[in-house]
């Protein structure tokens, strides 16, 4: 297999896989150091996931949350970017294979992030629709209006209600959040473009198998939550397990079957196997054990960062928060240690959690403090556009967020598909 073409400057090689939060945040940490960078990734753009869920309800473009890596690496010599996708370490060798040829490292980072985690239920996995990617939002976007489209042709109100209709499984942020914004499409917008629909056929229902939502938040964040999307309409269920999904029927684990042509998976994530790393390192959820400095465990200079890494701590006994935050302190952290060769074990500062449920309607825990409501609303929106890579894309995303909340309606209701699938 052929060795990728790349500089032979005698500086000590980085390879980093994975162009996520982690991955972005290390290679720039890095821009100015002593090593040469090598980024990896299937995709040649940053995904800005917290905002998948309003990709998928027409909120915002789909390139506002999509930054091109290349741009980024334009003004520094030694960062290099690949576009291309991990096969597997060979840990001896140390070099990565890829999808098109060797990389060697000196040191490797993975910061590949997680998938879906669908509990073994292979229905669920090939019925259920994801969001983690932007390509998949754009294909809940695509379906959520192309059933609408279909429920408007059919005269049979059973049909109708089943296009209509939506599951959301995973009381999580980004269940809670996509609720709150289907929702508002239903009170505000759908019913304009959709006039000869009986829109009291709509159902919005939202399952979570935990006692309450937002399971990582305060106990008043998810109570919040839960008064916020039952003012919005949205039916929650607690407690309650979804079993199976044919693609029309959703069966729960009380037995109870729902009629429903759009399930929307939220509900878990989890790690992928990585071929060459031994099996002793994965945890649960298929997460990457590594110690205090994010070295895999009993894997010398092979690093793991991000939502894949499985680090404990006093306060996080079963790991961190599979969070934005948390990959960026590690990425901070682990530049650093790389950088100065003074090595600094990571210690998690939690600076607060947000979730946003609709129009002036958000909670946020912060280290002193638990916000609801129209303040914790404007937090939210301050704290997710200053995270936003690129000055152009914060200006659309706020133009859009701005047109949403003084007209109460978005303008992207447009059905975009591949060409090889349009008939």
């Amino acid at each position: 297999m052929k060795t990728f073409n790349l500089p032979q400057n005698g500086k000590e090689r980085v390879v980093i896989v994975g162009a996520g939060f982690a991955g972005l945040k290390l290679a720039r940490s890095l821009a100015a150091s002593k090593y040469q960078l090598v980024l990896i990734d299937k995709n040649n753009f940053h995904q800005f996931q917290p905002l998948f869920y309003q990709v998928a309800t027409s909120g915002i473009e789909p390139a506002s949350i999509s930054f091109p890596v290349r741009k980024i690496f334009q003004k520094h010599a030694n960062l290099h970017f690949r576009n291309t996708a991990l096969k597997q370490i060979n840990l001896s060798a140390k070099h990565i294979e890829t999808a098109d040829g060797l990389l060697p490292y000196d040191y490797l980072v993975l910061a590949t992030g997680v998938g879906n985690n669908y509990f073994g239920s292979e229905s669920l996995e090939k019925f259920g629709l994801p969001m983690k990617s932007t390509a998949k939002a754009i294909y809940v976007r695509n379906r959520i209006l192309e059933s609408f489209e279909k429920a408007i042709l059919t005269q049979n109100i059973e049909e109708q209600a089943q296009l209509m209709s939506v599951v959301i499984v995973g009381g999580g942020p980004t269940g809670v959040e996509l609720s709150g914004a289907i929702a508002e499409m239903k009170n505000n917008v759908l019913f304009k473009d959709y006039p000869e629909l009986d829109f009291s056929l709509m159902q919005i229902q939202l399952y979570e198998a935990e006692p309450r939502l937002l399971n990582g938040m305060s106990e008043k964040a998810g109570g919040d939550a839960l008064k916020y999307l039952q003012r919005l309409d949205v039916q929650v269920f607690l407690n309650e397990k979804i079993e199976n999904y044919d693609g029309q029927k959703v069966s729960l684990g009380s037995g109870t079957v729902v009629n429903c042509r759009n399930l929307l998976w939220t509900a878990g994530v989890r790690g992928f196997t990585i071929s060459g790393l031994p099996e002793s390192v994965y945890a649960r959820g298929n997460r990457i054990k590594v110690d205090a400095f994010n070295q895999v465990d009993d894997v010398p200079r092979v690093f793991a960062i991000g939502d894949m890494a499985y680090q404990t701590e006093n306060n996080y006994p079963d790991g961190h928060p599979q969070v934005a935050q948390v990959a960026i302190q590690q990425a901070k952290n682990l530049a650093k240690n790389l950088k100065t060769g003074k090595w600094k074990a990571f210690n998690y500062r939690d600076k607060g959690s947000l979730a946003t449920i609709g129009r002036n309607m958000a909670v946020a825990d912060l280290p002193a403090l638990r916000l609801s409501g129209f303040i914790a609303w404007l937090l939210w929106l301050f704290v997710h556009l200053m995270s936003i890579v690129g000055v152009k894309n914060r200006v659309f995303i706020f133009i859009n967020w701005a047109q949403c909340y003084l007209l109460r309606d978005q303008s992207l209701r447009v059905m975009i598909k591949p060409f090889r699938m349009q008939e």
